[in-house]
C-alpha cells in the first residue's frame, strides 16, 4: 500500500507539471509536432512494462484488439490531445489543468450512456459543483481568458473521458498499461500519417486558406535547441511516459478511488506551480472555482467509498 501512495505522489507531480512544461516550449514546437513526438516517445517508455504484463497474463493480441487500440489511439491522441495542446496555447496553464481535472466526472456520464453504468445522486451533485467551478474560473461577466482556449479545454476533457470509457472493457481484459501503451503507439502513428499528408501542397494550401496554419506543413525536427531539448525530454519521458506508468502502477497497488486522488491534488498543485514558474496570477474567481471543483471531487470520492463499503458489507 505504501508503494501505491508513492506511485500516486509521483504521478500527481508529473501530471501537475504537464501544462506548465508544455507552455514553456509552446513557442518552439508546432502543437501537432509536440503531440505526435511526446506520445510516441512516451509509448516507448511504457512498451517494456506492457510487454512484461502481456507475457504475465499469457494473452495474445488479436486483430480485433489491434483495431480497437487503433480506434482508442485516434480518439485519445488525434482528437483529445490535439485539442488539449491547442488549449494550452490559447489560455493559461493553470486554467487548463483545473478544468481538465474534471474529466473523471465526465467519465461517469459516458459510462452511463455507453456501458449502462449507474449514475447516483452524488454524481449529479458533483457535476453541478464542478460546472459552477468552471464558470467561476471562466468568469463570463468579466473574463480576460480566451473563450476559444476554454472551449478547447472542455472538449479535450470530454473526449479524453470518452477515450477512457471506450477502453474500459479492454482495460479489464489486458490491464491499463497495455491498453495505454498500444493506443499511444497507434495514435502517434495515425497522427504521423496526418503530418505527412499536411505536406502535400494542395492540402497545405487548403488548410492555410482556412486559417488552419497550425495543421499545414507540420514540422517534425525543428524547434530543438539546447534550452528546449531538456524540457521536451521531461515532457515525453517524464510526464507522458513515467507519469502514466506510475498512474497504472498506483492502480495496481491501490483501488480506483484512491488513485483518483491524483485529479484531486492536481488543481491545487498545478496553479501554484504555474504561479512560481510561469508567473501566472491566480485571481480570486479562479481560487473560488478551484474550491468548487475540489469540493465536487472530494464529495464524489467520499460517497463512492461509502457506497463501496455498504456493498462489501452486504456481500459479507
Amino acid at each position: 500500500m505504501k508503494k501505491g501512495y508513492l506511485y500516486i505522489a509521483l504521478s500527481t507531480f508529473f501530471f501537475s507539471t504537464m501544462e506548465i512544461s508544455l507552455k514553456l516550449v509552446a513557442g518552439n514546437f508546432n502543437s501537432i509536432q509536440m503531440t505526435v513526438s511526446r506520445f510516441f516517445v512516451g509509448s516507448l517508455v511504457l512498451l517494456p512494462f506492457a510487454i512484461k504484463h502481456l507475457k504475465a497474463i499469457e494473452v495474445k493480441l488479436e486483430k480485433k484488439d489491434l483495431l480497437l487500440f487503433a480506434w482508442l489511439g485516434f480518439v485519445c491522441i488525434v482528437i483529445s490531445m490535439i485539442l488539449y495542446q491547442l488549449a494550452v496555447m490559447h489560455t493559461k496553464a493553470s486554467v487548463v489543468a483545473s478544468i481538465f481535472s474534471c474529466n473523471p466526472i465526465f467519465v461517469l456520464f459516458f459510462a452511463h450512456l455507453l456501458l449502462k453504468a449507474n449514475i447516483y445522486k452524488h454524481n449529479i451533485i458533483a457535476l453541478i459543483l464542478q460546472i459552477i467551478g468552471i464558470l467561476f474560473i471562466i468568469n463570463p461577466f468579466a473574463t480576460k481568458l480566451s473563450v476559444l482556449g476554454i472551449i478547447l479545454t472542455i472538449l479535450a476533457a470530454l473526449t479524453f473521458a470518452f477515450y477512457g470509457v471506450c477502453g474500459k472493457k479492454s482495460t479489464q481484459k489486458f490491464g491499463g498499461t497495455i491498453v495505454t501503451c498500444f493506443s499511444f503507439i497507434f495514435g502517434s502513428l495515425e497522427l504521423l500519417l496526418l503530418v505527412f499528408i499536411s505536406h502535400i501542397s494542395g492540402v497545405a494550401d487548403l488548410l492555410i486558406s482556412n486559417n488552419l496554419d497550425t495543421f499545414a506543413n507540420v514540422p517534425l525536427l525543428s524547434g530543438y535547441t539546447l534550452s528546449s531539448i531538456p524540457v521536451f525530454i521531461y515532457i515525453a519521458v517524464g510526464v507522458t511516459g513515467m507519469g502514466y506508468c506510475f498512474y497504472f502502477l498506483a492502480m495496481e497497488y491501490t483501488d480506483a478511488n484512491t488513485t483518483s486522488l491524483i485529479f484531486f491534488f492536481k488543481p491545487i498543485i498545478a496553479p501554484i506551480l504555474a504561479f512560481i514558474v510561469l508567473k501566472e496570477v491566480i485571481p480570486v474567481n479562479m481560487i473560488i472555482g478551484i474550491l468548487f471543483i475540489l469540493t465536487g471531487s472530494i464529495y464524489t470520492i467520499l460517497c463512492t467509498m461509502k457506497l463501496q463499503h455498504n456493498m462489501d458489507h452486504q456481500i459479507a
